[in-house]
């Protein structure tokens, strides 16, 4: 393996819903996305390829940002339906033995006690495989779904996010690692004085604790977070094991989050070693170079005939109905959200149409796998670290073997990725380099 080798990751975009339909390698996916072997096969194919972890996206709400109604997300299966990960997740994790596991649950739609209780039970279930995508509420449609006008202002919602998941963490650990002791010549099966209330007061939470299960192989589970605004990247910088990073700007703008987040890890008192950043990556690939440029070339043309589907998601991260402007008139200095921060600083000054069309954000991996695995060991060399996350919202299993079966081979011929996994938990295979 390389000196310097790097993680993979994938980033399980639109949730539990529909992945790919009414397109060439869709198969059956518009009938039985509810089906979860699709995701099995997910799990599976990359646990072959000796990925870190997949992460199962997630929201609550029927979006209707763009155009003031349901009907463009509907009729088009975008970010609806979606079905509760914590339920898929054993399934994935039943069918594998080393990959890790992360589901996304709000901390803006949970108490701590409630969702501690849901990871740790995970945790014992995958025997230490589990992660949590650490995110808080952004679209006020699930704010209302939950009996609320709507969530806090964007850095409170943070603010918030600190406390629950100090709470969280005093709840995983409020049992000894030596709690249970199994002594059968005295009939003791748990040691009653190493299992600890926690009795937390807090600002937005409070909890007596502790929780009605000993602690999980991991003891606290791996931890996820993707956050570009300032509150942002200060809540990851001091939580995560693994930060995502979707930022525009190619490896300069890359290296400049890295070096920030690893900075602010260190003055929580953090090696920063342990906060490992992904980068968010859409590799388009194909036998040969030609055949990928090919490839690409029909992917754009398809989003630049239908932009409204880049501006669906816009419009639902960021609350803004991005309809409201011609699809060539510039969005406008001043334009502000409680949604989303760094998607929507990135809009502006920007047309719909550029925004639609705007590409993978200056990280293009296009071509055949050999190419495409040099491309990722030079950006990395000029980064710094740590990998690179997955994403492709049209999944299909064509894409999963071309992932695992071709481009994964060729980074492990190169020395670049793992060819086994060195450990047996999640958080230990992550931080293993």
């Amino acid at each position: 393996m390389s000196a310097n080798p790097f993680h993979l990751a994938w980033f399980g975009a639109g949730g539990f819903g529909v992945k790919s339909w009414n397109k060439t390698w869709s198969g059956r996916g518009g009938k039985d996305w509810a089906d979860p072997q699709l995701w099995i096969d997910l799990a599976q194919g990359l646990e072959r390829a000796r990925f870190d972890f997949i992460i199962i996206e997630d929201s609550s709400y029927v979006p209707d940002a763009y155009g003031g109604t349901a009907e463009a997300y509907v009729k088009s299966a975008t970010a609806t339906p979606k079905m509760d990960p914590s339920v898929l997740a054993p399934l994935m994790s039943h069918f594998t033995e080393k990959i890790g596991i992360v589901p996304t649950l709000s901390v803006s739609e949970h108490h701590p006690y409630g969702l501690a209780r849901k990871i740790n039970t995970l945790d014992h279930m995958s025997k230490g495989r589990t992660g949590w995508n650490i995110v808080t509420g952004s679209n006020d449609n699930a704010a209302k779904n939950y009996g609320l006008d709507g969530w806090l202002e964007h850095d409170e919602r943070y603010e918030m996010a600190e406390e629950f998941f100090d709470l969280a963490c005093r709840l995983w650990t409020s049992w000894d690692e030596d709690a249970v002791v199994l002594d059968e010549k005295t009939n003791t099966w748990g040691d009653f004085t190493k299992v600890h209330t926690v009795d937390f007061q807090g600002k937005y939470f409070s909890s007596r604790g502790p929780l009605n299960a000993p602690q999980s192989p991991q003891g606290l589970p791996t931890f996820v977070q993707a956050g570009g605004s300032k509150a942002g990247r200060k809540f990851s910088s001091r939580a995560a094991n693994a930060i995502i990073c979707g930022v525009d700007g190619g490896p300069a703008a890359m290296k400049e989050f890295r070096e920030d987040v690893r900075a602010q890890a260190a003055g929580h008192g953090r090696n920063p070693d342990d906060a490992k950043v992904l980068f968010l990556v859409h590799p388009v690939v194909a036998e040969t170079d030609e055949e990928a440029w090919a490839k690409r070339e029909r992917q754009k043309a398809f989003g630049e005939a239908h932009p409204e589907l880049s501006l669906l998601h816009l419009s639902r991260h960021s609350m803004i109905d991005f309809s409201q402007w011609d699809l060539d008139e510039v969005i406008p200095e001043g334009t502000t959200t409680n949604g989303h921060q760094q998607m929507m600083k990135q809009a502006i000054g920007k047309t719909p149409r550029q925004i639609a069309n705007k590409g993978p954000g200056g990280l293009e991996l296009v071509g055949s796998p050999d190419t495409i695995a040099a491309k990722m060991d030079e950006v990395m060399q000029e980064v710094g670290g740590d990998g690179f996350l997955f994403a492709n919202f049209d999944l299909n299993r064509r894409f999963i073997a071309e992932m695992a079966d071709g481009l994964t081979p060729a980074l492990q011929r190169r020395g670049l990725v793992r060819e086994e996994y060195t450990h047996d938990h999640f958080r230990d295979n992550l931080l293993a380099f």
